[in-house]
C-alpha cells in the first residue's frame, strides 16, 4: 500500500510531500544520466515537521523518506514515488534501510555527544539508497549545545543527504535551524479519520474505535492504547473521578499522590521491560564472569548505563503525568462546553454524568481557573519542579476554583 497510508488527515501536507518527492527522483535520475536537472524544484535539504501531539509528524516524515528512497519500477512510467511495496519503502517503514537513520529517545533531551555522531553519518554518500535521510524524530529534545552543532550540518548539507526535523511547534527549535528548514504544519487529525484508521488497520471494533477516538480529541497513538489496553482505560477513568475527589484538603493530596504513584508506576513496567535486558547484556558484552564480576576498566560504561536507565525512567513518568494531565483538560473542557451551552461537542461521554455536575457545581470562569491549574502544572512539571509538589498545587488550586 503507498506510502501515506499511516499519514492520517493530513491531504495537503500528504499533497506537498508527494510533490516534493516527485521533484527528488527527477534531481536523482536527471544526476545519474548526466541532463540538466530541472530548474524549479520542491524538494530541498531540510524540512521541519511541526503540529500537536497525535497529529502525525513522525509518521509523516518516515512517509516521506519511504518515498524519497522508493525504487519501484513504476515511477519511470509515471507512477508516484512512495509504491509501498518496493524494497526501499518497505525497508525505510521498518527501520532498516541502511540509508535512513531514525532517531527518537527515551530521555529528556539528546545531547552534544549523539548529535556529533548524526552530522558525522550525514556527511555519507548513500550506500544503496537514493538519499541519505536523517529522521530527527524529537528535535525539541535537542540541548541548546546539540542544537548548535547540528547547525552547521543544516547550514551546509552533503548534496545527497535531507534532514527531517519534527518538534511540536517552531518556537522548540533553535531560530537559526527553523529558519533553514521547509517547514510543514500539521493538524489535530479528525475524530472520523483517527476511528478509521483504527478500524481499518488495527481491526478495533467501530463503537470503541469511535469512542477512543474522541475521547483522545485525535490522538492517535493514545487513542489506539485507550482501544487496545485495558489498564489505559483504568487508569484514564481514575483520573477523571479526580475532579470529584478534591473536596477538601485531604482528597486533594491523597489524589496527588495517586497520579505520582500511577506514573511511577509506569516507569517501572518500562524498567522491568527493558533495563534488566540492557545491564545483561552490557555486562555479556563486556566480559562478566560467570559469578557476575566485571573486568576492570568497565565500571565508566555500566555507570553511563544506570544513568541512562535513570534519565529513561523519569522521562516516562513525566509522559505518564503529562497523558493524565492532558485527559484532565479535556474533562475541563467539556464542563466548559456544557456550561456555554455546547453539548454536541463533548469529548467525554462515558463519564457525563460526572461533567454535568461539575458544571451544575461551578461557574465557567471557576473552569477556566482549574483549566489554568492543569496548563501551570504541565508547565512545572517541565521545569523540573518535583513531581508531587507540582501536582499538589494543581489539586489544591482545582478545589479552590
Amino acid at each position: 500500500m503507498p506510502v501515506w497510508d499511516d499519514l492520517v488527515g493530513q491531504d495537503r501536507v500528504q499533497e506537498q510531500l508527494a510533490a516534493a518527492a516527485r521533484d527528488a527522483d527527477a534531481l536523482v535520475t536527471a544526476e545519474a544520466s548526466r541532463a540538466v536537472p530541472p530548474d524549479a524544484s520542491k524538494m530541498t535539504h531540510a524540512w521541519l515537521f511541526t503540529g500537536p501531539p497525535g497529529s502525525g509528524r513522525a509518521t509523516a516524515a518516515r512517509a516521506f523518506a519511504a518515498a524519497l528512497q522508493c525504487v519501484s519500477p513504476d515511477r519511470a512510467l509515471g507512477g508516484e514515488p512512495g509504491c509501498g511495496f518496493c524494497d526501499g519503502c518497505h525497508t525505510t517503514l521498518v527501520g532498516t534501510h541502511s540509508d535512513v537513520e531514525i532517531i527518537r529517545t527515551d530521555l529528556l533531551s539528546i545531547g552534544v555527544k549523539e548529535t556529533r555522531e548524526l552530522v558525522r553519518r550525514a556527511q555519507l554518500s548513500p550506500a544503496v539508497g537514493r538519499w541519505q535521510v536523517i529522521v530527527l524524530e524529537d528535535a525539541d529534545r535537542l540541548t541548546e549545545g546539540a542544537g548548535n552543532v547540528l547547525l552547521k550540518a543544516v547550514e551546509e548539507p552533503a548534496p545527497r543527504t535531507v534532514w527531517l526535523l519534527c518538534a511540536p511547534s517552531v518556537e522548540d527549535v533553535l531560530p537559526t535551524i527553523r529558519s533553514r528548514c521547509r517547514h510543514l504544519t500539521l493538524r489535530t487529525p479528525p475524530v472520523e479519520a483517527v476511528a478509521d484508521v483504527l478500524i481499518r488497520r488495527d481491526g478495533i471494533e467501530p463503537d470503541a474505535a469511535y469512542v477512543a477516538a474522541r475521547a483522545t480529541q485525535g490522538h492517535i497513538d493514545h487513542a489506539r492504547r485507550l482501544a487496545t489496553d485495558e489498564r489505559a482505560r483504568a487508569r484514564r477513568a481514575a483520573v477523571l473521578k479526580l475532579p470529584l475527589r478534591v473536596a477538601d484538603i485531604g482528597g486533594c493530596l491523597r489524589a496527588a499522590q495517586e497520579l505520582i504513584d500511577a506514573a511511577s508506576d509506569d516507569a517501572k513496567e518500562v524498567a522491568e521491560g527493558v533495563d534488566v535486558k540492557e545491564t545483561e547484556d552490557l555486562k555479556a558484552a563486556l566480559g562478566a564472569s560467570q559469578g557476575g564480576r566485571m573486568p576492570r576498566g568497565t565500571a565508566g560504561a555500566m555507570k553511563e548505563l544506570e544513568d541512562r536507565q535513570k534519565r529513561r525512567k523519569t522521562r516516562t513518568q513525566r509522559d505518564s503525568l503529562d497523558l493524565a494531565l492532558s485527559d484532565l483538560t479535556g474533562f475541563y473542557r467539556d464542563v466548559l462546553a456544557l456550561q456555554l451551552g455546547a453539548r454536541s461537542e463533548l469529548a467525554n461521554l462515558d463519564v457525563r454524568d460526572a461533567l454535568e455536575r461539575t458544571a451544575r457545581d461551578s461557574t465557567p470562569e471557576q473552569t477556566l481557573r482549574r483549566i489554568e491549574a492543569v496548563l501551570a502544572c504541565r508547565e512545572a512539571l517541565e521545569t523540573n519542579v518535583a513531581p508531587l509538589l507540582a501536582v499538589e498545587a494543581m489539586t489544591m488550586a482545582l478545589r479552590a476554583g
